[in-house]
Parts: C-alpha cells; sequence; structure tokens
C-alpha cells in the first residue's frame, strides 16, 4: 500500500513538476546567463524571465495567487512580481552604495552560509558519491515488499530505486562521519564551555584547535548557547553541558568539512557560487531595508493622521448577503411576507413561484454580498438593520416591491484606530508607500531601469504556445498521461 501511495503522489504531482521545470530549463545560471532570458535591467542587474517563473510558481507565500501556466492571469502576475524585483534590486544597489555589505553582522551570515553549502557539496560528492542501484536489488525489494500482484511498472521500479538509495545513503554517511577526523589534528577545550562563564569569557578564547583552523567563542557563541537552551527546552531533564558541547562537536565536523570541500576545489561548483550569489543579495536586500524601514518609523501622531487621512483605504465596511423576493405591487408583497411570517411558505417559495426577477428562479433569490451604502437609500437602510434570518419590507423600487432577509452578516473591520489589528495594518501600510517612495527617487536619481516589454510578450507567447502543444500531446491516444491514468485507475482498483 505504501508503494501505492507514492505512486499516486508522483502522477498528482505532474503539473506542478512539469511547471518547476519548464522554470529550470530556463535557469539564469543553466543558461549562462542569456541575453534572450533577460527581460529588465535595474542598474547593472539582470531580472530574467525565469527568475520571475521560479518566484511565480511559490508566489502564495507572498501574497500572490499562482495562475495556470499560458493565461493572461499569469501574465498579469508575473507583471506584479517583476515590478517588487526591480524595487528588490533597487535597494540592493543601494545597500552596496551605501557600504552596507561591509557589516559585521552580514558578513558572518555570508560565513555561515557559504560553509554550510560546501559542507553540503562535500558531503554529496566525497562522503557519498554515486550511489548504484542494481536491477537484482530491484527485484528483491519489489519481491519482498511490494503487494502482491501489484505490477512492477516504471514508476513503482523507481519508487523502490529511491527507496534503497536512501537506505544506502544513510549507511555510507554513518561510515564516513566515523573517518571524518582520521587525518585531521583536532584539540578540544571543553574547559571553555562552562556555562557559569559566559559572561567573563572574551570573545578570542579558542574552543577547538581544527587542523590549522581555531574556533573561538566569538564565533559560535550564538550556537553553544541555543543549543543548550534549546534542548532544556524540549526536554527539561536534559543536560545543557550536553547539549553545548554537542554542539561545538557538529562544528568541528563542519569546519572539518569545509576544509576538505576547499582543498577537492568545490568552491568552483557552478552550484555553490550560485547559491552564494544569491545569497548574498537576498541577504543584504533584507537586512537594508530592515534597517530603511526603522529609519521610517511614524511617531503616533504621524500613524494617526496617515489613518484619517486614508480611512477609505483601511476600512471594510459591513456586509451582508442577501435574499430578494420581487413582486410587482404592494399588497402582493405584504401578502407574501405574511405567509413567509407565518410560516405557510419559506422565502425560497416565494422566490421560486411569485418573484419577477430575472433569475429568481435559478437563484431562489440569493443575490450575494452587498456593502453598507452599496444599494439603493430605501433599502440599504431596511437591510442593515435587520437582524439574519427576519424578513424587511415590503420596499419600494424603480421596477416593483421588494422583499427582503438576511443570510449572513460580515461585521465592519479597522473602523478604530486604536484597535490593534487597524494600527498594525496602518503602520504596515504607511511604510510600505515610505519605501515605495524611496525606491521609486532610486530608479528617477539613483540607478537606471529598464523593462524589454517586446522581450516579455514573446517569451509569455511562447510559454502559452508550449502549453498548447502538451495539451495536444496529452490528448492524442497512447499519451504518457493516458497511461498514467489507467495505471492510477488499476493501482486504486487493486487497493480497494
Amino acid at each position: 500500500m505504501k508503494v501505492i501511495l507514492a505512486f499516486l503522489t508522483t502522477v498528482l504531482m505532474v503539473p506542478v513538476c512539469a511547471t518547476a521545470t519548464m522554470a529550470r530549463a530556463a535557469d539564469p545560471q543553466a543558461t549562462a546567463e542569456r541575453v534572450d532570458d533577460v527581460i529588465a535591467k535595474v542598474g547593472d542587474q539582470t531580472i530574467s524571465f525565469s527568475e520571475i517563473n521560479t518566484a511565480l510558481n511559490s508566489s502564495a507565500i507572498v501574497g500572490i495567487s499562482i495562475p495556470a501556466v499560458g493565461t493572461t492571469e499569469r501574465d498579469t502576475a508575473r507583471t506584479i512580481l517583476l515590478d517588487r524585483f526591480v524595487s528588490a534590486n533597487l535597494t540592493y544597489l543601494d545597500a552596496l552604495k551605501q557600504g552596507f555589505d561591509k557589516d559585521p553582522a552580514y558578513q558572518k551570515a555570508i560565513t555561515r552560509f557559504s560553509d554550510a553549502v560546501l559542507a553540503g557539496l562535500y558531503r554529496k560528492h566525497i562522503q557519498v558519491g554515486e550511489i548504484p542501484v542494481t536491477e537484482d536489488e530491484i527485484q528483491a525489494y519489489y519481491d519482498q515488499h511490494v503487494v502482491k500482484d501489484t505490477e512492477l511498472t516504471d514508476d513503482v521500479r523507481l519508487q523502490i530505486e529511491s527507496t534503497l538509495r536512501r537506505q544506502k545513503l544513510h549507511e555510507r554517511l554513518a561510515t564516513a562521519a566515523k573517518r571524518l577526523r582520521e587525518d585531521v589534528e583536532v584539540v578540544v577545550h571543553p574547559e571553555n564551555l562552562a556555562l557559569k562563564d559566559d559572561e567573563a569569557r572574551a570573545d578570542n578564547t579558542s574552543l577547538a584547535e581544527v587542523g590549522p583552523e581555531t574556533i573561538t567563542w566569538g564565533e559560535i557563541s550564538d550556537k553553544i548557547i541555543a543549543a543548550g537552551k534549546g534542548a532544556k527546552i524540549v526536554d527539561p531533564s536534559a543536560s545543557e553541558d550536553q547539549a553545548r558541547r554537542d554542539a561545538l562537536e557538529h562544528e568541528i565536523d563542519l569546519r572539518i568539512m569545509v576544509q576538505k570541500a576547499r582543498a577537492a576545489g568545490l568552491e568552483t561548483d557552478p552550484l555553490y557560487q550560485r547559491r552564494l550569489r544569491e545569497y548574498r543579495k537576498t541577504l543584504v536586500t533584507n537586512l537594508y531595508r530592515d534597517q530603511l524601514l526603522k529609519t521610517m518609523e511614524p511617531s503616533n501622531k504621524a500613524l494617526t493622521a496617515y489613518y484619517e487621512g486614508n480611512r477609505e483605504r483601511f476600512v471594510v465596511p459591513e456586509a451582508r448577503r442577501l435574499q430578494l423576493v420581487l413582486v410587482k405591487t404592494k399588497e402582493e408583497a405584504e401578502e407574501l411576507k405574511e405567509k413567509i411570517l407565518s410560516g405557510k411558505m419559506t422565502m425560497y417559495q416565494a422566490a421560486q413561484d411569485h418573484s419577477i426577477a430575472p433569475k429568481a428562479r435559478k437563484n431562489l433569490g440569493e443575490v450575494g454580498w452587498v456593502n453598507k451604502g452599496q444599494i439603493a437609500p430605501a433599502l440599504d437602510k431596511v437591510v442593515f438593520a435587520l437582524q439574519p434570518n427576519e424578513v424587511g419590507g415590503p420596499v419600494e423600487s424603480p421596477v416593483g416591491w421588494e422583499l427582503v432577509t438576511v443570510l449572513e452578516v460580515k461585521e465592519a473591520k479597522f473602523t478604530d484606530f486604536n484597535d490593534d489589528a487597524t494600527r498594525q495594518l496602518t503602520r504596515r501600510k504607511y511604510l510600505d508607500e515610505k519605501l515605495n517612495e524611496y525606491t521609486k527617487e532610486l530608479r528617477l536619481h539613483e540607478f537606471p531601469v529598464v523593462v524589454y516589454q517586446d522581450r516579455l510578450v514573446q517569451l509569455e507567447q511562447q510559454e502559452a504556445d508550449m502549453v498548447k502543444s502538451l495539451q495536444h500531446k496529452a490528448e492524442q491516444p497512447g499519451s504518457v498521461t493516458e497511461k498514467r491514468i489507467k495505471e492510477l485507475q488499476k493501482l486504486i482498483q487493486q487497493s480497494e
């Protein structure tokens, strides 16, 4: 059953994977910064179509929906993201101009990230290397673990191969961990980790010597302290001292892997170079933006004035979901209301059998949500005085007389500046506006911005054409999509 579930996951992920593959195919590094992929320039920084696509595929985390590939909605979302990319690049260039990349905290974060990536590459390429899986091993696993009568399809075979590789990976890593320090001289000073001496301990105090490198308290004190406190939070009976020693041992192993990665030339690895370049840019941009926002922090007086001057941008008016019955005369409306109130008829029956509204029989009088002040004044006054499920009216309209009931209510929001949620929303909007004004000035006076609109439109059309081509292929008899659906149906039947 586990294999079947894994197969189902593989099949259901196909549309997402196809989108991700398309984005990777035009990756800036993979294409060596192809000129024909560039859709904008900010100073000396380029923005590529593939960068926008990659961000768009995960844009739900920044408040943008992820429209289907090849749609006009996706093009609109892409334009929104492009504008954000331009602003981010302007902030990045300004950070460099102000020398923000020389900040010690920034440099420390870069070193740690670099070490983590190099250690990961060393583990992958040197400690682990290629992990072959033979057909005999796949068959043996299939015979022992897969549900009887399950066909050994290509997808099932891939799942088995992946499982076997993970098992071998764990075995190799366990062996490699034991051998990591064999050819490196390591001297540890556990006496310099005493909890009681933390405040008085100098930053240059040595915690360990790892080959030619010294690990000092100032370099990793935050890691050591966090490890000890974290262990106590998870398990109050845990030894804080032991957790601190374990953190130091982990740091020693990390440093050894970094040293060996450099010795093996992994600093020239394209993946390392790309990830470090991206991290540098992202980190300095975010840190500098945070610093800018601190300088833009409004006083209570300024924030209050901003809210009052832009109240319509914040207040969400009360809304009600309505059901209406429209008839020709007031007398008919009053007669229907009496029957509804007495229980002889429901609003739904009145709408279906008596309403002259064009869509009444189809929607049974339900007209959706309306905001306070959005409808005719006479009807608005009645609607927003009703309790849910009360019947109001008759109310005269240009085309007849209306009975109305409120099916659901949404209370007004952000109407009181002293409410915490309202203050937070106002502050966020205020700072966003100030930051936008700042980047607008950078765009006008500091760094030139060029958007290659023709190229953007051309690439969007190519994307749409590609989607149509794939859809056409998928609809053909004997296509991979058809085969997958049949395999899926067969597996579901076997699991029932």
